[in-house]
């Protein structure tokens, strides 16, 4: 099993920058990647950033540009650095793990982050 612990969320002003963390413990030799999704009430979960072991990220459009996705030496730490936030960031952003054939296979319960003046 894999527990996954979610942090860095909070209330920010448009424009604003935020760092989200996300670590890993437990059986993490099973995880190849680790990412990033959004939800929002009444709208489908969206993804947001993932990064493998290897070092292959992915970004979503909407992402590219603002937000960066890295990995600590220790492959069990992922982080989401966000800057240049929009109302329309604002979600639960839940972290998620996997081997390489499912990265959605662990998730986290969420950080909050809200783009608000």
């Amino acid at each position: 099993q894999v527990q996954l612990v979610e942090s860095g969320g909070g209330l920010v002003q448009p424009g604003g920058s935020l760092r989200l963390s996300c670590a890993a413990s437990g059986n993490t030799a099973s995880i190849y990647g680790m990412g990033w999704f959004r939800q929002v009430p009444g709208k489908q979960r969206e993804r947001v950033a993932d990064i493998s072991k290897g070092d292959y990220i992915n970004l979503a459009e909407f992402a590219k540009g603002r937000f960066t996705i890295s990995m600590d030496k220790a492959k069990t730490t992922i982080y989401l650095q966000m800057n240049s936030l929009k109302p329309e960031d604002t979600g639960r952003y839940l972290c998620n793990a996997g081997p390489y054939t499912n990265y959605e296979y662990y998730w986290g319960q969420g950080t909050q982050v809200t783009v608000s003046s």
